[in-house]
């Protein structure tokens, strides 16, 4: 299972569920996939290489985070994916390179638009996507989540 994160509270529920999956599953894995955009100070690349790298640590610092939470939850190792990019290009890059991405988990948001992630991956994207999609209502607590796994 691949969830996106991202640091939202929906991605925290998305987070949960994934892993609550893939504990139940066989051989089950986590992929931790966040991105990040790429820096808009072009002309002094000093400056952007600078943002890059506190980009890449505060993101490795999120995700060894995670890591730990899902560890301490289900023991479900995580591998975890820094990408660098358009989010809605990069997920979709990184799974049609993969074969063993068995769904996307995405966390809606819980108040007005899903957010953009679920908006772009539930619309006529899906038809072309090589795993199910998962969107997970944002406003679930970790309890009803545990009695959805």
């Amino acid at each position: 299972m691949m969830v996106v994160v991202d640091g939202s509270p929906e991605c925290r529920v998305a987070i949960r569920f994934a892993a609550g999956r893939a504990a139940h599953i066989e051989g089950g894995g986590l992929i931790l996939f966040h991105c990040i955009r790429p820096g808009e100070f072009q002309h002094w690349m000093a400056v952007a290489d600078r943002m890059r790298e506190e980009a890449y640590t505060e993101a490795q610092e999120m995700l060894d985070d995670v890591t730990e939470r899902v560890q301490a939850y289900c023991s479900v190792a995580a591998e975890v994916v820094i990408a660098e990019g358009d989010p809605k290009v990069e997920v979709v890059n990184f799974i049609e390179r993969r074969d063993d991405v068995f769904s996307l988990v995405l966390g809606a948001n819980s108040d007005g638009d899903p957010g953009p992630l679920v908006d772009y991956f539930s619309g006529p994207l899906i038809n072309n996507l090589k795993c199910p999609l998962a969107i997970v209502p944002g406003g679930l607590t970790y309890a009803e989540i545990d009695a959805l796994v």
